[in-house]
């Protein structure tokens, strides 16, 4: 695992109505601050990547569909530098992603339908501190094909 990344199974309550999908409270340990909310949609075989962030973390669930969601790490100072994570998130794999600042990440739809990505941001949205790269670049060395294990 990516050092400073957390994983966090959130909890679903069902009913004979539907259920109730929890994702982040400000009494949760793991909660810093809150900047801001925003869902993102994604098609299936498109890919949203990659991003750093300078400042912000970020917090993702998937509550509808599914998504791969990778993050590369190479800050260079941390213990994990040059490794690559690899999530499949979505209501039967249902958790929040804690990605701290100077963490690449990106995600590809891999459900039949659209997928909804929900991220609740420690501060607003900055376009000065956020970098990107094509999803296909050779920067980072990971291969978004369908991979047969």
């Amino acid at each position: 695992m990516i050092d400073g990344v957390k994983v966090i199974p959130l909890r679903q309550i069902h009913d004979e109505r539907g259920k109730v999908m929890h994702m982040l409270k400000t009494t949760d340990e793991h909660f810093q601050q809150f900047g801001e909310i925003y869902f993102s949609t994604i098609f299936p075989g498109v890919i949203k990547a990659w991003h750093i962030h300078r400042e912000m973390t970020l917090n993702y669930a998937v509550p509808i569909g599914r998504i791969k969601f990778v993050m590369y790490d190479d800050r260079p100072n941390s213990p994990t530098k040059g490794e690559i994570q690899e999530l499949i998130l979505g209501p039967d794999n249902y958790m929040l992603v804690t990605v701290p600042p100077g963490v690449w990440n990106g995600f590809k739809g891999i459900d039949t339908q659209m997928s909804l990505v929900a991220n609740c941001a420690t501060i607003p949205h900055d376009p000065n501190e956020i970098d990107r790269l094509d999803p296909l670049s050779s920067t980072i060395p990971y291969d978004w094909a369908l991979k047969h294990r």
